[in-house]
């Protein structure tokens, strides 16, 4: 499996402020992860960047010794690595100019 950008929700009970610094510490030493977001008082935890999913709610069960519940898992990824964007190409120029009329009284 591929390393794509995900967006990836999962509940870990966070008690009390040394849980809490334990789940921190273990994204902030993550480098596939760009951004994170922990939410304390619903116990949830958000994480955005390159990663695999599953690897990643594995690293953190080890390391913080909690249980790791993932909720919702996004995946951000347009591109395929293996082929090239697929996206129409933008000219700078228009094949027909418009123009604009002002009424002025």
């Amino acid at each position: 499996m591929t390393k794509k950008f995900f967006c990836m929700v999962m509940r870990i009970n966070i008690d009390c402020n040394g849980c809490y610094k334990k789940v921190r510490r273990a994204l902030l030493n993550m480098k596939e992860l760009q951004t994170h977001s922990i939410e304390k008082n619903h116990c949830r935890v958000s994480v955005f960047g390159r990663f695999i999913p599953q690897d990643v709610a594995i690293k953190i069960r080890k390391e913080t010794n909690r249980r790791v519940e993932i909720l919702d898992i996004q995946d951000f990824s347009t591109i395929d690595e293996d082929h090239h964007d697929q996206r129409p190409y933008i000219t700078s120029g228009t094949s027909h100019p418009t123009t604009t009329t002002l009424k002025l009284a």
